[in-house]
Formats: C-alpha cells, sequence, structure tokens
C-alpha cells in the first residue's frame, strides 16, 4: 500500500490537525519567550555578538541576495528594541495559533519572526531544536485535515528526524555507539544534566549498554515502520515517544523532545485519538469554526513543488550524512537556500559522545589578587548544587559553555564573552546567575579547567555533593590580558 491509499484508507484527519497546530503554538510561545528574555544579552548592541554588526558586514550585498543569504526582519531595524519587539510580537502571534485565531497569519508570523530571530542569535540559536521547530512551523503553513501531501510531509520530517540521529551515529565513527558505551558517559557529559542523570549514570553496565543497542535499534529501524499500515505506524510512535520520555526524565533538552513527541501524532489518524482523548477535550478542540489555519487551501501544484523540493535536499542531506562531503552543484544551491530559510534540516543528535566533563570557571578581579568567582545558572559549578530541571527553557549561554573545551571555533564568540564581562556589559552579566562586580567592571578574568564527576549514592548522602571536581589549571588558548 503507499503511503497516499493508507491515508485515503484511514479515519481522517480533522482532530489531529486541529491538536496538532494548538500544540505547535505552545512550542512557538515556549520558543519565543526563551529566546526573548536572552536576546539582547546574547546579539543586542552590547550583547556577546551584536547582530547589527555582522549584519553591516553584508550591507556590500546589494537588494535581493542579502535577503536570500540572510532572510531576517532586523534588515529594515536591528535595534535591541526591535529584538525584543520580535519575541513578543512572536509569543502574541503564537496565542493566536493556540486560540485557533487568524491561525493562518499566525503561523507564517511565527515563522517570520522565529526566523529572523534565529539568524540574529547566529551561533547561540544554530542548534537542530531551532531548525526543527521552523520546519515544523513552515509545513504548518501548508497544513489542512484534508492535505494528504502535507501530512505525508510530516511523516517524512519526524523519519528524517529519526534515522539521520542513528545513521549519524555509525557514519560519524564515534566507537562509543557501535561499541555500545556511548550512555556509559552521555548521562555525565550531557550539555546540562539534571537530578535523575546522576542516578541514571550509575545504572550496571549491562542496561547502560542495553540501552545503547536500544537506542540504535529504535532510531535506525523503528522509523521505517512509519509509513506501512496504521497498526505498523501506532508502533512506532508508541516506541518513539517511551524514547523520547526517557529522554525527557533524564536531560535537559528544552522542548526538542517534545516537539518530537508531537510530530508523532501524524502517525495516528482520529480514530485512534478519540480512543485517548477525553470526550470534552475532544469537544473543546473541535468546537472552533476552523480547526485548519483559514484561508484557501494551497493548491496542488504549490505543495507538489513544495515536496519535490523537500524530496531533492532530503536525498542530498543523506547523501552528506553517509559520504561526510558537501554535496555541490544545483543540490548544493538548493541546500543552500534550505539552510538559509531552515525549511529543511540535516539532523544528528548525539552522533559523538565526549568521555569526560570539563567545566570551565570565570573569575575576575581589579589588582590582580583577590579573584571572585562569576556564577551560572544551570551548567555544573559548586559541587554541592544539584543539577537542575531547565525544560522547557533553553539557556543558550550556559549551553554554549559547554562547547568551549571541544571546538577552537568556539574561541571567538568566547572572547567576545570575556571582553563583555571586562566591560560589566548589563545585557551580558544578567544572564548569569552571580556578578561579583555590579558597581566596578574587573580589570582581569581568569579562566579555570575542572574535571567533573558525579559523585555515587554513598558520597553523596555523606557530603552532600553532587559533584566530585579536579583541577586541571588555567585554561588560556590566548592570554587574557588587563582591560
Amino acid at each position: 500500500m503507499t503511503p497516499g491509499a493508507a491515508i485515503a484508507a484511514d479515519n481522517g484527519y480533522r482532530l489531529i490537525t486541529a491538536l496538532f497546530l494548538r500544540l505547535l503554538g505552545v512550542i512557538y510561545l515556549i520558543a519565543f519567550v526563551s529566546l526573548g528574555v536572552q536576546i539582547e544579552g546574547l546579539a543586542g548592541s552590547e550583547g556577546i555578538l551584536p547582530f547589527s554588526e555582522q549584519l553591516a558586514q553584508l550591507q556590500s550585498r546589494a537588494g535581493i541576495e542579502r535577503w536570500m543569504q540572510m532572510p531576517t526582519l532586523f534588515w529594515l531595524n536591528s535595534s535591541d528594541l526591535a529584538l525584543q519587539g520580535a519575541a513578543v510580537a512572536g509569543a502574541i502571534a503564537a496565542l493566536g495559533i493556540i486560540a485557533n485565531r487568524w491561525s493562518r497569519a499566525a503561523l507564517v508570523a511565527c515563522f517570520v519572526l522565529y526566523l529572523s530571530l534565529y539568524h540574529a542569535g547566529q551561533l547561540f540559536t544554530n542548534f537542530q531544536w531551532d531548525g526543527l521547530l521552523l520546519e515544523a512551523g513552515f509545513l504548518a503553513i501548508f497544513l489542512t485535515p484534508r492535505s494528504r501531501i502535507v501530512i505525508i510531509l510530516f511523516r517524512w520530517l519526524l523519519f528524517r528526524l529519526r534515522f539521520m540521529s542513528g545513521l549519524s551515529k555509525l557514519t560519524m565513527q564515534d566507537p562509543s555507539w557501535p561499541g555500545l558505551t556511548a550512555l556509559n558517559h552521555y548521562f555525565e557529559t550531557q550539555p546540562l544534566p539534571n537530578p535523575l542523570s546522576a542516578y541514571a549514570h550509575q545504572l550496571p553496565e549491562w542496561l547502560l549498554r542495553s540501552g545503547t543497542g536500544a537506542t540504535l535499534v529504535i532510531e535506525l529501524l523503528v522509523p521505517l515502520m512509519m509509513f506501512l499500515p496504521r497498526r505498523w505506524r501506532f508502533a512506532a510512535a508508541w516506541l518513539t515517544i517511551l524514547w523520547q520520555v526517557l529522554i525527557i526524565l533524564t536531560s535537559n533538552h528544552n522542548w526538542f523532545n517534545i516537539l518530537t513527541i508531537i510530530l508523532c501524532l501524524f502517525l495516528f489518524d482520529d480514530k485512534a485519538l478519540r480512543r485517548l482523548l477525553p470526550h470534552r477535550w475532544q469537544a473543546a478542540i473541535e468546537a472552533a469554526p476552523s480547526s485548519a489555519p483559514a484561508g484557501h487551501r494551497p493548491g496542488r501544484i504549490g505543495v507538489g513543488m513544495l515536496a519535490a523540493f523537500i524530496a531533492i535536499t532530503s536525498v542530498a542531506h543523506f547523501r552528506e550524512l553517509v559520504t561526510l562531503r558537501p554535496v555541490s552543484g544545483v543540490p548544493g544551491s538548493l541546500l543552500d537556500y534550505a539552510e538559509a530559510f531552515r525549511v529543511v534540516n540535516k539532523y544528528h543528535v548525539f552522533p559523538t559522545i565526549r568521555t569526560e566533563r570539563i567545566e570551565l570557571e570565570l573569575s575576575g578581579s581589579v589588582d590582580g589578587r583577590d579573584w571572585k568567582p562569576y556564577g551560572f545558572h544551570y551548567k555544573p559549578g559548586d559541587p554541592r548544587q544539584r543539577p537542575p530541571v531547565v525544560i522547557p527553557h533553553q539557556p543558550r549561554l550556559d549551553w554554549q559553555m559547554w562547547f568551549v573545551t571541544q571546538h577552537p571555533r568556539q574561541l571567538p564568540w568566547f572572547d567576545h564573552f570575556l571582553q563583555a564581562l571586562l566591560r560589566n556589559s548589563a545585557p551580558v552579566t544578567a544572564l548569569l546567575k552571580h556578578n561579583p562586580f555590579p558597581d566596578q567592571p574587573p580589570r582581569y578574568i581568569r579562566v579555570d579547567a575542572w574535571r567533573y564527576h558525579f559523585t555515587d549514592d554513598e558520597q553523596r548522602r555523606r557530603t552532600g555533593h553532587w559533584w566530585n571536581r579536579e583541577a586541571l589549571g588555567p585554561f588560556a588558548p590566548r592570554p587574557w590580558v588587563e582591560r
């Protein structure tokens, strides 16, 4: 049975579509609010990477080329007020999606505004959950209960997200995945552990190895069931949902896993969903005049062209993932456009696993003798501090600090961050839990490296510490000198 015939044999998608759009509105709302409280410190005029400076570097490119390379509303105005205003406007539009008022206009507004903020955030927003939200949000603009092609495209999106994640774990040649040792390290070395991460890290090795193997099965084999008859799809959906729930319980990955669960709705149909939802919920969801975006149904030719574009770029992404080489020619050009607008993305969730956790501690001094540490909200610091529960918030600075010791390309932004601390930039220090220099900026910044390990249950009861840490000395990719 072909995918189109399978959908024709199903029991309708009115309830599925209505519920998905409202839940997508919730994710948009979370994303806009989470980014809105950080964007000035990340990309404002006094932020770590002022977006206005990047736009100025691209000003020499004339007309449409500039917009195609960097599609953002901030070409019109990139002030701090504009950045904050985009986040507020996006949150309001997201509420419109949730309330099912002017839904199509609200979906377009959310996509355009979040795409603009995505580019403004630069490397702080260049993550797979941002791409997934934009790709799902773009497809949602064309979604109606009868849009069979769009429903198939949503299944294709979920398939790519899951299958690419599994494929990358093998093509990136990290021995911890085929060797079934990835989970021996993952819970301890992931960017932002939560309290259950510490307990998961202490699980028996046989169970951790089994979990690693199960992850590969669920990411490589289960996605193949997503285009089979409905009971196979249901099984694929429940297995995917189960794994996402386990990840949510042991990790702090913002809304990423929640959005993945929401995408699983398209593996069901209305008949299946009615068995799960209370009747009063069904009535509330379907009570609005239209459970789909307002306006005329997209023409088949336009949706067909969209499907062809997604198919070509998806194949190119798979080729890149397998060969680890960039695609050239027409497919490469299409990938450039897809990259700029984030309408088709390449997914590779944790293809490599760190085997040790290195944390950086920042301290400042006015005289070079008395050093005072800066405090972060969420990343490990004080060994006594319990790992926090962060989801669905995405703390961009704390997350980005995890990469500094791994990749030299992270050093330029880190340099900007330290320079901002030397200026005592208010928007940047507002991203921190503790600024030891509220009145006078420091003249020096010191960066020390520490190796962290979870304590075991006995140590935690005896000392109250969640972490053991070992001093590794100064972290000095370049000398930090007097301001």
